[in-house]
């Protein structure tokens, strides 16, 4: 049968307590991995289409190959590994604040994100995202104003619900327009929410970016037995 519930990490950060748990589904005959801040729960391996999608939707945008890509916010890795998928990559920076979640996935705690620490083509950066991109280097220090052709951002839980005070500057044009300039010609920024499409947000996009849309991304939701949907937003500077 095994262990029906294990916590595999905990720790105290400057945003609340964060858990990585594993569990056995009874009713689903499968192994679930949760992480949870404090009381709260920020995602779940049940429910990867949309952090998935993220990718895709965004690098669908591109043309071209040698594509350099940055993920903010790490989590279980699926939206890292689905942006791995694409063999067009040639660089992959990963900005996670918290370096525990970092070391989940170099301990091998998460057999669905295997191979991502590994890949030569990944490079894991503990900082944190929104501040990165309101400061003077960017995302990466080793090379300081440095560009990409995609940002892909799954911290917050929406651009209204975000897990810090300090992210909501990070949405309205001004905190778009900062984005914007780390990105190259014809770069894509793509961001998952939990909400529904918001009008607002996206006419703060369309106001930075010379196009923009938000995806509805239904998925299966095996807790309910029906349908859930979460939002992909893909931004693109060039026409």
């Amino acid at each position: 049968m095994g262990v029906r519930f294990e916590e595999l990490a905990w720790r105290e950060t400057p945003i609340g307590a964060i858990s990585l748990r594993r569990r056995r589904d009874p009713a689903l005959q499968v192994e679930v991995y949760e992480v949870k801040l404090d009381d709260e729960f920020l995602m779940s391996s049940l429910f990867p289409v949309a952090e998935i999608e993220l990718a895709r939707l965004g690098l669908a945008e591109l043309v071209g190959d040698s594509l350099d890509v940055v993920v903010g916010g790490l989590g279980l890795g699926y939206t890292a590994c689905a942006a791995l998928d694409d063999p067009r990559v040639r660089s992959l920076l990963v900005v996670e604040a918290i370096e525990d979640v970092i070391d989940w996935h170099r301990r091998g705690l998460l057999p669905f994100a295997a191979g991502l620490a590994e890949d030569p083509r990944t490079r894991f950066v503990q900082a944190d995202f929104f501040a990165a991109v309101a400061g003077d280097t960017g995302f990466d220090v080793e090379a300081p104003g440095r560009r990409f052709d995609a940002v892909l951002l799954d911290v917050d839980h929406s651009p209204r619900n975000v897990l810090h005070p300090s992210h909501a500057a990070f949405y309205p044009p001004a905190g778009l327009r900062r984005l914007a300039a780390l990105l190259r010609p014809e770069g894509v920024f793509a961001l998952w929410s939990d909400d529904p499409p918001d009008a607002e947000f996206t006419e703060a996009l369309t106001e930075v970016f010379a196009t923009a849309r938000a995806h509805v991304v239904p998925f299966a939701n095996p807790l309910t037995g029906g349908e859930s949907a979460n939002t992909v937003y893909v931004a693109r500077v060039g026409g």
